[in-house]
Order: C-alpha cells, then structure tokens, then sequence
C-alpha cells in the first residue's frame, strides 16, 4: 500500500482523540487557558452535561486578531518562549487544545487584548476556520464549544449520561480552584450555580477554598503540612485519620498548580497513613508539590494528568515524611466530626422543638423557656434528688479538670467504654480500642530505642498451622525475633513461641500467630517487616490490649487516660475508627433542651 501524509482535518481529529476525551477535558483545557492568561475571574456555563454548550470567559489578557489565528493552529502557544519543555511555568503548553476541539466541534473564540480598543471574532467548525473579524467585548476572552463531537460522531456513543458527564466537569472546575484561591469561580448549567466560589485572599485563602469544596468539616479538622527538601516544598492540609471516606475522591494531589493523578502520590498517601487507617479507608488531603521544571516531566500524558519525577524517592519520602510528622505533632486529636455524629444518632426525634414557630405541635418561646426552666437542676444541688450523691470514683482526690485533656474518669460501662468528665464535657473512651494505639506505639518506641523488651515463657505454646503458614514464618524468623517475638519450628505444620514481647502481658498467643501468619502471606515477599511495622505492630498490639470486658479500677482508668494525652495518634486506633468521642456540654444540654 502506498504511503500517503494524512489531511490536516484527520491528523487534527486524531490528537482530538487523546486530548478530548470528554466535555470535562474541554472545560478543563479552557480553564487552564484562562488561568495561565492572568485571570481573576472565570465564568463557565455547560448545558446538557457540555454536550451541546460549553463557554468559558474569562477576564484575563485577552488576544489580538493574529493571536486568535494562531491560537487555533496546532502547535502554536505562546507558553514556551524558550522552547524549553524543561521549563514549564504554565498549565498548558503544547498548543493542542483549541485546535482539537475545533476539529471535532463547532468553536467560536471572541477576545479583547488588554489595552486595544478592539475586540475580535473567530470560529472553526469541523476544522474550518472562519475570521478573524471585528466584535463587541470587554477586555479579556469567551470561548464557546457547541455540538461537541458533532464531526465524530462515533466518540458520542461513548459519552455518560448528561448528568454523569457534569459531575466530571464541576470535578475539573473545583481540582482547578483549589489551586488557585486567588481566582474567583463560577461554573453553572444555564439554570443553576453548579461551582460558585469568590476569590480568597489571606493567609486563610487555600483552607477558606478548600473547606467551600471539601466540605466545613475539613478545615476544623485539617493539619497543615509544611516542608520543604532538597529545593522540593510541599504544602497543603491533610484531615485527622478520624475523618476520611470510603473512596480516595477527597484526595486532591498538585505539582506545580496542576492537578494530577499519580500512582506514585497515591501510594505515598497510603505509606502515610498505614498504621492508622484500614485499607479501604482513604483519608482527605490536599496536597501541593512545588519543585524546579527540570525534577519533574509533565509531559508523558497527553491530559497531563500524570507526570514523571527525576528522583521520585525523594519526592515520596518527603510526603510520607511530612504527613507522618504532621500525625505525629497531632497527638491524641480525633476529629470533630466524630463527636458530632454521635450527637447526631442519639439526638431525640420528639420532644420540644426548637421552632418558634406557632403551629400545631409546637411550643411557643416563652413555654419553651419555662420548661427549660423547670428541667434545669435546683440551685446549690450538685445532683438530682433521686441519685446519690458522690460518684464511682469517690476515691479519688479533687483536681483540676483544666489540667487533663481528656477528663478524669467517672465510670466504667459495660466492661466497656469509660466515662470521664473535662471542664466542659464529657469524654467516652473505647478501652480496647485506646489500650490497643498505646501499645502499638510502645512497640515502637521500643524498637527504636534498641529492641523490644521480651519475656520467656513459663510453658512454650505450640501453634498449629498449615506448611505454608509454617514456612513464611520461619523465613521471617529473625525479624520476628527483633519484634520481641521468638518461634522456632515444631514439626510439620507447627511453630513452638518461646518469648513473646513483654509489652504485650498477657496475650492470645495463637490469634496473634495466626494473624501474623496471614499479614505475612499478604506483605509482599521482598519487605522488610521494618517496612510494614505499623501493620505487624498493630496485629500484635490487637492482641495485648485491653479488651474489652474486662473491669478496671478508678487507678487504671486515669492511668489509661494520661498516657493516651502524652501519645501521638492516640486519637485513633490502628484501622482509623476513634478512640474516643467528646461531647461538650452545652450540646449535651441541647440534647434534653436546656438551650
């Protein structure tokens, strides 16, 4: 077959295909333009998920007639004045976009330059070009996309439905925004705000924007993560482990201002927060990485939705480095939204409404207040007259409840939780849960400082197990040893534990084997146990924990108390689920109606 060069229209449709995937990759690349033209306002409408509209405008430097010329042809941009791809300080820069969007949809591009007095029109429809010609606008560009794939059909078969395809365009607009503060945002469906975002500014501004599209919940509950190595910064907020979701769309990861989707990221993400989140828990961060054009190539994707680290260790050792010691610095902190779903499923589906509203079924304010009234204790009785007077811990010396965080214990329910009271609420600790963190982190501690403390056993304990389970164990045996565990083979099939770690006391000794055993035949064969050993520490701590049912003292309760203060990640247990939950209590009143 003869070979023949290919007409511009198909070779413009083809990097279609890579560059437009979907209307969100339109609305994408147009946003991209505004931002990298100066913008500090972007307006976009879609209409029937960006199907058959899409406009961008925006207020930035706006185009000249022969920019709008050039701006449709392939390859041209004004974003490598060097023609260095090494040198990258823009979103976009290959000059692919409006040629490819033109190529399979009908565009019209009209713009003002920043100091002309003349505004310009061009359009291309199916790759025909028609202009430029002399219009009406203000300084700054609207470009409008309508009959998206109208020239390729095919590719319209592959399309979600309206409502999915927007859902993927206010996800581009909002990972844009949140790098961008400074810009204010609106994206709208012709009928309804879809994105409405003013510009932040402040040292507040990122969190202020990321809260608007994380949720209110995340800036209450965010560390800030700060850092800088080897010329490579990282910022941004990460969420308590207490806060996360069963999927990773709250994960939002950024070099250099462009929002990406990196294997390597994510999986320093999951390095991070390993020992405190179980695996299908994703925590909520947003994450900035900030280093020279010549340590990352961003230009191995054709969406440019991943990009290529020249020494991607360093740059997963200072995330998972700067998130850990961001956990660490949080100490006992769980998050806020822990106490207020509690406060959520116990609050009382009847009873006095807090409408003042006068309708049936509802109390006007003044009866209101005099029930409140009546419920509120009598003067000077420290407690009701049916109750006796003292409490559980009458043992215990009066203290100042300022001094301890976490309260000083009351009560012990159901073998349970722990009741404390602080200076302005109460605190119900999970005992198991607690007791399992404290001892995770002492082991530790202890391996860092030398080796685990290990204790002999009186009667070695055999544990029978299959010959694969047997093996696995045995190949790990040494690391086993400096874990504060010792087995040795017995027989066919069985492993015989002669020490165990003395931190541990007294242990299920065949749950601990056994689980060990099956983290093992899950760890990929060449880790190291130092580098799973918040999964190997978390299985033993499970087991030499406090559990729960069993009755503590007032003495053991405050013991428990104290240390989980003086501990960093105590706020949480090893799969992520809380420690404890705080109530204070002007919500607790709320809760019976006192206020």
């Amino acid at each position: 077959m003869t070979i023949r060069r290919l007409p511009e229209t198909v070779i413009n449709r083809i990097a279609a295909g890579e560059v437009v995937e979907r209307p969100a990759s339109v609305v994408k690349e147009l946003v991209e333009n505004a931002i990298d033209a100066g913008a500090t306002r972007i307006d976009a409408v879609i209409r029937d998920g960006g199907q058959t509209l899409i406009v961008v405008s925006d207020d930035g430097h706006g185009m000249s007639a022969e920019d709008l010329t050039l701006a449709v042809e392939r390859h041209a941009t004004s974003k490598l004045p060097d023609d260095d791809l090494l040198a990258i300080e823009s979103l976009g820069f290959r000059g692919e976009a409006l040629p490819a969007i033109g190529a399979v949809a009908r565009l019209s591009l009209t713009s003002r330059a920043n100091g002309s007095d003349d505004a310009w029109t061009l359009s291309v429809e199916g790759g025909a070009i028609k202009g430029p010609e002399p219009a009406a606008h203000p300084k700054g560009t609207r470009i409008e996309v309508r009959d998206l794939f109208f020239a390729t059909p095919a590719r319209l078969k592959f399309l979600k439905t309206p409502r999915t395809e927007q859902t993927h365009a206010v996800d581009a607009v909002k990972r844009l925004a949140m790098a961008h503060p400074e810009i204010g945002f609106a994206l709208s469906d012709g009928e309804r705000d879809l994105v409405k975002l003013p510009p932040a500014s402040g040292d507040e501004a990122s969190l202020d924007r990321l809260g608007r599209i994380m949720g209110k919940d995340f800036p209450d509950n965010a560390m800030a993560i700060d850092a800088e190595r080897e010329g490579i910064k990282l910022s941004g907020y990460a969420g308590l482990p207490t806060l996360n979701r069963g999927n990773a769309q709250m994960q939002f990861l950024f070099v250099n201002g462009r929002p990406v989707r990196d294997r390597l990221l994510f999986g320093a993400l999951r390095g991070a927060y390993r020992e405190f989140l179980a695996s299908e828990r994703y925590p909520l961060v947003a994450l900035f990485l900030e280093l020279p054009g010549q340590a990352v190539d961003v230009n191995v994707h054709p969406a440019k939705a991943e990009v290529r680290f020249r020494d991607s260790g360093l740059v997963r050792g200072l995330i998972v480095g700067a998130l850990k010691h961001a956990l660490a610095k949080a100490g006992h902190r769980a998050s806020t939204t822990v106490s207020n779903a509690a406060l959520g499923a116990v609050r009382p589906g009847s009873g006095i409404p807090p409408s003042s509203g006068g309708g049936a079924g509802y109390a006007s304010a003044g009866l209101r207040e005099r029930a409140n009234e009546f419920h509120r204790p009598l003067p000077d009785l420290d407690a009701p007259p049916s109750a006796p007077a003292g409490t559980p811990m009458d043992d215990q010396e009066t203290v100042n409840l300022g001094d301890y965080p976490l309260g000083v214990a009351r009560a012990q329910v159901h073998e349970t939780y722990i009741i404390t009271q602080t200076e302005d609420g109460i605190v119900i600790v999970d005992q198991h849960a607690a007791h399992e963190r404290l001892v995770q982190e002492r082991i530790k501690k202890a391996l860092d400082s030398g080796g685990v403390p290990r204790q002999g056993m009186l009667i070695p304990e055999v544990v029978e197990l299959d010959e694969g389970e047997q093996g696995q164990l045995l190949e790990r045996a040494d690391e086993l040893t400096e874990l504060g565990l010792v087995i040795e083979a017995f027989g066919d099939g069985a492993v015989v534990v002669r020490e165990i770690p003395a931190l541990l006391g007294e242990t299920d000794i065949q749950g601990l084997v056994r689980d060990l055993a099956d983290d093992l035949a899950a760890f990929d064969e060449g880790l190291a146990l130092k580098q799973r050993l918040g999964d190997v520490c978390a299985t033993m701590a499970c087991h030499g924990s406090v559990r729960a049912g069993r009755r503590l003292n007032g003495a053991e309760m405050n013991a428990l108390l104290r240390e989980m203060e003086t501990t960093p990640h105590s706020g949480q247990c090893s799969h992520g689920r809380p420690t404890y939950v705080e109530l204070k209590l002007a919500d607790i009143e709320k809760l019976f109606g006192r206020r």
